[in-house]
C-alpha cells in the first residue's frame, strides 16, 4: 500500500468521481482533510445503517456511494460501474455487489429513496444493512459482472486487523 492509509487510497479513487466527499461518524482529524465534509451519526449506536442514514441526509446528490473504512481496494472503475447501473433504465434504489460471500452493502450505491425505509428500520431497531433490501428495489451485481473490473474478492476485500493490513501491504510490495 506504499505507506498510504486506506483512507488516502479511498479518497484518491472517490475524488475521481465526486467532489462531495463525506466521512460519517468518528473523530474529525486535526487538521481536517481538505475537501472532505465530516458528518456526525444522527443516531449513534445504530452501526452502518445509522451511518447510511446520516450520509443520505447530508449528501448533495440523489445518489450516494457508501464505502466502508476498511476497504482499501475499491476503485473508481468499480464505483463508476455501480453508478452506471444506478442511473440506467432500471433505476434501482440500491446497487450492491453480491458474491459468494453474500451482499456487500458497505460498497454500494443508494438513492435518497432509501431514506424513509432506513429511518423506519432505525426506529424499529432493525439494524441489519441487508434487511433494508426487503424494502427497496435492489440490483445485485454478480461476481461475473464485476470480474472485468478486477478480482471481485480483491476489490471488495475488507481488512479488519493491523495484521491483515500488513500482510496486504507486504504482498503489494512484492508485486
Amino acid at each position: 500500500m506504499a505507506g498510504r492509509t486506506i483512507l488516502d487510497r479511498q479518497l484518491a479513487q472517490l475524488s475521481q468521481i465526486t467532489r462531495d466527499l463525506l466521512i460519517v461518524g468518528g473523530v474529525v482529524p486535526s487538521p481536517p482533510i481538505p475537501g472532505v465534509r465530516y458528518v456526525a451519526d444522527r443516531m449513534p449506536g445504530c452501526g452502518p445503517l445509522g451511518g447510511l442514514h446520516a450520509a443520505l441526509s447530508e449528501a448533495h446528490a440523489q445518489l450516494v456511494v457508501i464505502v466502508a473504512c476498511d476497504m482499501p481496494f475499491v476503485s473508481a472503475p468499480l464505483i463508476r460501474y455501480l453508478l452506471a447501473i444506478a442511473t440506467g433504465p432500471e433505476r434501482p434504489d440500491v446497487v450492491v455487489p453480491r458474491t459468494e460471500r453474500g451482499y456487500h452493502p458497505l460498497c454500494a450505491v443508494y438513492t435518497r429513496a432509501c431514506l424513509g425505509p432506513v429511518a423506519r428500520r432505525l426506529a424499529e431497531r432493525q439494524l441489519r444493512m441487508d434487511g433494508l433490501f426487503e424494502d427497496v428495489r435492489v440490483h445485485a451485481v454478480t461476481h461475473d459482472e464485476l470480474a472485468p473490473l478486477g478480482d471481485p474478492n480483491h476489490l471488495l476485500a475488507n481488512l479488519n486487523t493491523p495484521l491483515e493490513y500488513r500482510a496486504i501491504e507486504a504482498k503489494e510490495m512484492q508485486s
